[in-house]
């Protein structure tokens, strides 16, 4: 679901009461936990973090307009969901997540590609997402992205 919000305020306003708490924790914690230099933004109608344009001015392939994502958190239909480009990308770090999940969580691990959805909100591991939210440098991440990127054009050629 995607909210028409201007500000991650406005966002977690306009949220089934329900999902307030828990989206705002969130929220908490990614901005506590993720190294410097990203920057929350409203990003596809979710609260999303990425490198800025002041840091990466290339911007997203797909849209230059775009800041490179690399996080967002959302309430979706059914669930809360938190995206992470890095577990996406890296293999290692997709592993380490799962196997730390399967420590410290008490619900069995729903999640997509880069997608770990929460459908019991009282279940959701606040600290492992802060972990995780440590993995991975601005830096770390523009490299791996244009690294990336260079090799999908290698390989359509």
């Amino acid at each position: 679901m995607q909210y028409k919000a201007n500000s991650p305020e406005d966002y977690i306003a306009q949220l089934p009461i329900e999902r307030q708490a828990a989206v705002s924790k969130l929220r908490k914690i990614i901005l506590k936990n993720l190294p410097k230099g990203f920057e929350e933004q409203m990003n596809y109608g979710m609260l999303g973090y990425v490198v800025p344009h002041s840091i990466y001015p290339s911007g997203y392939h797909c849209d230059s307009k775009m800041p490179l994502p690399f996080m967002n958190l959302a309430s979706q239909k059914h669930y809360i969901a938190v995206y992470h480009m890095g577990i996406y990308s890296k293999q290692e770090l997709l592993d380490w997540f799962k196997e730390e999940y399967s420590k410290t969580a008490s619900t069995k691990l729903d999640m997509g590609k880069s997608c770990i959805r929460f459908k019991k909100i009282d279940a959701i591991p606040y600290g492992l997402i802060g972990e995780l939210c440590q993995k991975i440098t601005v830096e770390q991440w523009i490299d791996f992205y244009e690294n990336a990127i260079k090799n999908n054009r290698k390989n359509e050629k």
